[in-house]
């Protein structure tokens, strides 16, 4: 796909639950591809820098410490990571900063039921993650599909409908 064609796609289930002091942004996405496929999607280095909103250290299917460096344009800062769990090709947890990401694997008939549990510190950071992760999964696809458009990470995002995906996810989580 051309990047400028580039469109992001229907929004996906998605629900803010509390936990304990923090709040849990749950967004579930179904992809097109096995589970093995989309594990190597989230935890090889080469695969993270064409979609995530960040840079891997190393390759994240092992429990263990590394680094995720946030891009934004020229900007790079790093944030200290520990994968604390890794079970091939259906959980992967890892802290990220503050936040804690939890990536659940199903199998489907057509593929993988993918959902993120992002531990977040307050309840109305949810519609910017839930627009953030949006795109960032839309890439994702895209890039699982052979279709590469490349990373749309930060200050970028909003060329490609972020506010949008933003005000759409605060009415749904609102609702």
């Amino acid at each position: 796909m051309d990047r400028d064609s580039f469109r992001p796609g229907p929004l996906a289930e998605v629900a803010r639950v509390p936990a304990g002091d923090r709040w849990d942004l749950v967004f579930v996405r179904d992809l097109r591809h096995p589970p093995e496929k989309v594990w190597a999607a989230l935890t090889e280095p080469g695969q993270l820098a064409e979609w995530a909103p960040f840079l891997a250290s190393r390759d994240l299917g092992t429990p263990g410490d590394a680094t995720l460096r946030m891009v934004d344009g020229d900007q790079r800062l790093d944030a200290p990571a520990t994968v604390r769990r890794a079970e091939r090709p259906t959980l992967l947890e890892y802290t990220w900063g503050g936040d804690l990401l939890r990536w659940e694997l199903t199998p489907t008939d057509t593929g993988t039921r993918l959902t993120l549990r992002h531990r977040i510190g307050q309840a109305d950071q949810a519609p910017m993650m839930a627009a953030g992760w949006h795109l960032c999964l839309d890439v994702a696809g895209h890039l699982l599909d052979g279709d590469p458009v490349g990373p749309i990470r930060g200050g970028e995002a909003m060329q490609f409908g972020w506010e949008r995906l933003r005000d759409a996810y605060a009415e749904r989580l609102d609702s």
